[in-house]
């Protein structure tokens, strides 16, 4: 247990770790959730930080878009490793995911990748062990991919971080996946120009964030990125609510569709070659 009276010291973007982290905990204690993360329960109840602005400002349609994410991503995943068992997981801006304790089959090397405060947090509260490895670097200094051994079976999990980057940035991550991980799986979230506007008044203002969190990469149509580099190919996209929004109210169901049309945050898998 933390001492209550010690302080997360986190920069701005990396505090944004906390927000999908308490939405799996809240799901996980409803009377019929979609998600179970009991590590993310007993993370936040041990957790030095004072949630109160978080659970009085964010709506649940955007805590629901962090479990919508997290299931899709969960799918994903296990259907990588249902072909490739000993499969390579990088999950890069990590943050206090725990996937790893959801998808385990016994085999996978797992790798969380995040900058070094983020890390230096997250070992107080999960452990590694021979197959799930932590490396306190940015997913740009590329010394990273020296610790993926077998490199022909990798999928990358990002999760709410393309978003943070400019777009010349994010071709450059995509750029740096086919030099050093030529047939790579990558998995991630991304936000239309319109959801941008809303998640950075709606998440990260009303969340009580700072303002330099705020996102800076959208786009309206992913298969654009193919145009970026021809090794880059969309194997799926989809609306972030699409397939999760039977267990909520008929209001909540309706704000979930409008975003949905309005694409203001969908779930994306490519591979790269």
């Amino acid at each position: 247990m933390e001492d209550v009276n010690e302080k997360i010291e986190l920069g701005s973007v990396q505090e944004t770790l906390l927000l999908p982290l308490w939405g799996r905990a809240i799901e996980t204690q409803k009377k019929k959730p979609l998600l179970i993360d009991k590590k993310a329960v007993s993370i936040i109840n041990s957790i030095p930080y004072d949630f109160t602005e978080i659970s009085k400002n964010i709506s649940k349609i955007v805590q629901a878009s962090w479990i919508a994410r997290s299931i899709f991503f969960d799918k994903k995943i296990k259907a990588f490793i249902d072909l490739f068992p000993e499969a390579t997981i990088a999950n890069i801006g990590c943050g206090l995911d725990t996937t790893f304790d959801r998808v385990d089959n016994g085999k996978i090397q797992w790798i969380d990748l995040d900058l070094p405060d983020t890390i230096d947090l997250r070992k107080k509260y999960i452990s590694e062990s021979d197959r799930r490895h932590f490396i306190p670097k940015s997913v740009f200094d590329q010394s990273w991919y020296d610790r993926i051994e077998k490199k022909d079976k990798v999928m990358l999990l990002i999760a709410g971080v393309l978003c943070y980057f400019s777009e010349s940035d994010v071709k450059r991550l995509f750029n740096d996946f086919h030099t050093f991980l030529p047939g790579v799986e990558v998995v991630f979230d991304y936000f239309s120009p319109i959801g941008m506007k809303v998640s950075n008044k709606k998440v990260i203002e009303d969340g009580g964030m700072d303002k330099s969190a705020y996102l800076k990469w959208s786009i309206d149509n992913i298969l654009e990125i193919e145009k970026w580099d021809s090794n880059i190919k969309v194997i799926s996209n989809m609306p972030m609510y699409r397939e999760y929004k039977k267990n909520f109210s008929m209001l909540v169901r309706i704000g979930m569709s409008i975003t949905d049309i309005l694409k203001i945050v969908s779930l994306a898998h490519i591979r790269i070659n």
